[in-house]
């Protein structure tokens, strides 16, 4: 299975980007081809071969991605297998491209992959990447129904199926509505402790648009995906979890003013997910409420 990589940048980081692109060029087997998109920025120099892309205006997350993605063909599809991978990470071992050959290779139904997080100096993986509710153990590999943004693999089937990335969204919670649209067309997500992404702990809450952006894609993401009853159980679940979490004045009013963007704006179309993608999803341990 042919692999290639997508990294997207903001120019600032160019000894982190040289030391992941290194790790990607170290992968046993075939080699992996890697498109780094400058992201509104020019793309720090890189090692040759490695293809680059540089926009001339900043386009999110997701609209860098998808640019990416593009880059090999129609959604990716002169590749079978895409993986994103942060500027700043660090593959931590040279198997993780074969283990997802094996992978996609053994399950025909996989469409993504969440790789383990892990921070170089501790080793340790940050609760929230786990993208399962039951976290505690990050040493568990498992069925999830979501998956991390910048330590991935996806099948490339998946993005002739049912898209991209939601460009709009720019930063937050756009790995959660492809994984819910990947889910409702069949694919399965699996979260893999074997394959390693090392990356700094950081918060993100240290980005400005934080706050606004997860309420506002937060009501996109429910707009856009679930069936029409259960949008205000997840959003007024998702209210009161942000309340209990005492965030300061300045953010929780970044955050209502998100939310209130989320209803008043645009979302995108509308694509309600299955019954039954509900049901997988509450099987898989997190029902589409929380």
């Amino acid at each position: 299975m042919k692999v290639g990589a997508v990294v997207i940048t903001m120019g600032n980081r160019p000894e982190e980007l040289r030391a992941l692109l290194d790790s990607v060029a170290k992968q046993d087997g075939d080699p992996v081809e890697v498109v780094v998109v400058g992201n509104g920025s020019p793309v720090p120099e890189v090692p040759e071969g490695v293809r680059t892309i540089e926009l001339p205006e900043n386009l999110g997350i997701p609209g860098g991605r998808n640019v990416g993605i593009e880059a090999f063909g129609p959604g990716g599809s002169d590749v079978d297998i895409l993986l994103f991978l942060d500027d700043d990470g660090l593959l931590a071992r040279t198997d993780t491209a074969e283990l997802c050959r094996r992978a996609f290779a053994e399950d025909d139904r996989l469409g993504i992959i969440s790789f383990r997080i892990a921070d170089p100096d501790t080793g340790l993986t940050q609760r929230r990447h786990v993208p399962r509710l039951r976290a505690s153990d990050p040493m568990r590999s498992s069925r999830v129904t979501t998956f991390l943004g910048g330590a991935n693999a996806v099948r490339t089937k998946v993005f002739a199926e049912v898209g991209g990335l939601p460009d709009a969204f720019f930063y937050a919670h756009e790995e959660t509505d492809l994984a819910w649209r990947a889910l409702d067309a069949g694919w399965m997500i699996d979260y893999r402790s074997d394959m390693v992404l090392y990356h700094p702990t950081t918060a993100p809450s240290r980005h400005a648009v934080y706050h606004r952006m997860v309420a506002r894609n937060r009501v996109w993401l429910a707009r856009r995906n679930l069936p029409a009853v259960l949008v205000p159980v997840y959003l007024g679940v998702w209210l009161l979890l942000t309340l209990a979490r005492r965030p300061s004045r300045p953010a929780l009013r970044a955050w209502f003013g998100g939310f209130r963007e989320g209803w008043t704006t645009a979302c995108g179309p509308r694509r309600p997910m299955k019954w039954r993608t509900v049901w997988r999803l509450t099987r898989l341990g997190r029902p589409p409420v929380i």
